[in-house]
Order: structure tokens, then C-alpha cells, then sequence
């Protein structure tokens, strides 16, 4: 097992430091993992067994309920948002971030803002958050109409608008409206499919 933690550490996979803080908390940790092509956001416990996933959201989730575009960061928002609904179906209303070895970066901290818009408490530091129109997308469709060239051809072609789409996306996982809220992923004790890892 030793030679396994060294392994890891070494490899930058765990850091096995800011891990045991996180333990020491025994509070759920809000798992964020982020990739080229997906941002994967958990609810995680610690048990004597070993990490608990308690549910999962992704981009396929947020995709189920109309999302069009790629990982960006409303998407990401979104992500925590849809995150944080689910929360309060498991009854958990507190969680601490970790990133493992993974740099905080706007997207991650959209989705702790998404999570925390939606009822989840999570420490955050003033200012951490991306600003609203970063997180609704519209300095993105902004741009996208001067934009020339081949530059969001696909969001041409297919008449996707970002921040009009962040807003329909949002009013569907809104449990104010009436409907139903996003789907995510739930699962017991899993690996981390952003990483391979289980937990972080």
C-alpha cells in the first residue's frame, strides 16, 4: 500500500496532504474535476470503506436538458447548479471544494457559484467567481457575432445563442418552474470519471 501512495504521489495524482485536511473536515467533499472535453462535479463522503460517490453531474446531464454548446463556463455553472438541486434531495446542504491537484481555474469556481446559487453552502473567497456575463454567456455570444471565419461556424450553423440557451437550460433545472429537474448520475462508490481516480 505504501509503495501504491508513493506511486501516486510521485505521479501527481494525490496529494495526499491536502487530502487528510480535507478527511479532517468530515464534511462532503464538492469534487470537481475538469477535462478537455467534460467537467465532472461530485458529492463525495469519506467512509471507512473508502470514498463514497453520492452523485455525479456532468456535461451529459446538462446536455439531457437542452445544452448545446461545448465545456465552457456557463456550462460549468450549470454543471454545479444542476449539482446543488440535487443536494437537497439528499439532504445535504454543506460541502467543502476540493480540486485535488487540479488548479482552480474560472470553470471550477463557476461551478461552486452554480452550487451555491442553488442552496449547497461552500466556502468561497470574494471575487473568486467568474462575473455574470462571464457565467450567462452573453460576452460570449458578443463575440461570437463579430466573429469571422470558420470561428463558431458550429454555433452559426446549428443558431446556437449561448446566453439564450444558458437561460432555457437554467429555467429547466429551476425547481420553481415546474419541471423536472436536471438528471445526474448517482451511484454509490465509484471511480471519478474525469480522472480515473476514485474520489480524487
Amino acid at each position: 500500500m505504501k509503495r501504491l501512495n508513493l506511486k501516486r504521489r510521485v505521479k501527481g495524482i494525490t496529494d495526499y496532504k491536502k487530502r487528510l485536511n480535507l478527511l479532517k473536515s468530515g464534511k462532503t467533499r464538492l469534487v470537481v474535476r475538469k477535462t478537455a472535453n467534460n467537467i465532472v462535479a461530485q458529492l463525495i463522503d469519506y467512509v471507512p470503506e473508502g470514498d463514497k460517490v453520492i452523485l455525479t453531474v456532468d456535461m451529459k446531464s446538462i446536455r439531457a436538458n437542452g445544452w448545446r454548446a461545448g465545456v465552457n463556463t456557463p456550462a460549468s455553472y450549470l454543471i454545479g447548479y444542476a449539482l446543488g438541486i440535487r443536494a437537497k434531495e439528499h439532504k445535504i446542504s454543506n460541502a467543502i471544494l476540493d480540486t485535488g491537484r487540479h488548479a482552480k481555474s474560472s470553470k471550477i469556481f463557476a461551478v461552486v457559484k452554480g452550487a451555491i446559487d442553488a442552496g449547497l453552502k461552500v466556502p468561497m473567497g470574494e471575487g473568486a467567481a467568474p462575473s455574470e456575463a462571464r457565467i450567462s454567456g452573453s460576452h460570449i455570444t458578443a463575440y461570437q457575432k463579430d466573429a469571422k471565419g470558420h470561428q463558431f461556424a458550429k454555433y452559426k450553423s446549428e443558431k446556437i445563442d449561448i446566453a439564450k440557451d444558458f437561460d432555457k437550460v437554467l429555467a429547466k433545472m429551476n425547481p420553481a418552474s415546474g419541471k423536472t429537474p436536471v438528471k445526474s448520475r448517482t451511484a454509490g462508490k465509484q471511480e471519478n470519471p474525469a480522472s480515473g481516480e476514485k474520489g480524487v
